[in-house]
């Protein structure tokens, strides 16, 4: 069973949304420097620059799990993005930043307060992990996302084909089109402990 207390092996152990606000309460004020400095977070950057690539400048943009508003920093600017998170309190801090048009409260495992259609681009860092949110999400956000929106997620590599995203992404070919992937490192070399070689798989795809 996760603890509340802050660290990366008791992110990788939630279990369930209620885990995840007690564990992210408790971290968001020092989570950019407790963690993503500390342990050389490359992942938001790699997720950024991949979106440059493919759809920079589509916009709005909902940033899928926001946390702390990381990803949104190394976006391109100019765009209006819109974060979403399970946990007030890493909105709050990403609020702070000054990279978001809104911040929206909302668990991915059930239904969202958004609209058909309401964006041209979903990107993602993080959520997509270790005791997080599962591949039946992706329903929902395609649900929200305007015809050809441009998808960029981060999916943990290790279990990509184990917690089904493979079956899933399968599943949605009649929907989605251009699906490419690409694993790289989630962390730099300044990272310790066991997670230190964990790989994300990069995933890009558009929405029919």
């Amino acid at each position: 069973m996760a603890t509340n207390k802050p660290s990366l092996e008791n992110a990788y152990a939630l279990e369930t949304p209620d885990d995840n606000r007690r564990l992210y309460a408790g971290w968001a004020t020092t989570y950019d420097a407790s963690f993503a400095q500390a342990m050389d977070y490359q992942m938001p950057g790699v997720i950024a620059a991949v979106f440059a690539q493919v759809g920079g400048g589509k916009s709005p943009v909902l940033d899928v799990g926001a946390g702390t508003g990381l990803l949104a920093e190394a976006l391109p600017r100019g765009l209006e993005i819109d974060a979403l998170d399970i946990s007030p309190e890493m909105l709050e801090v990403a609020a702070g930043k000054g990279v978001y048009r809104q911040t929206l409260l909302g668990d991915l495992m059930g239904q969202l307060a958004i609209a058909d259609e309401t964006y041209a681009a979903i990107v993602s860092a993080g959520t997509f992990t270790h005791g997080h949110v599962g591949p039946q999400a992706l329903d929902e956000l395609i649900r929200v996302a305007q015809a050809g929106a441009v998808f960029v997620l981060g999916v943990n590599a290790q279990h990509f084909e184990s917690w089904g995203f493979a079956a899933k992404f399968d599943a949605l070919e009649p929907v989605i089109r251009g699906f490419e992937t690409q694993d790289v490192p989630i962390y730099g070399p300044g990272a310790t402990g066991e997670h230190k070689d964990d790989l994300v798989r990069v995933v890009v795809f558009s929405k029919r």
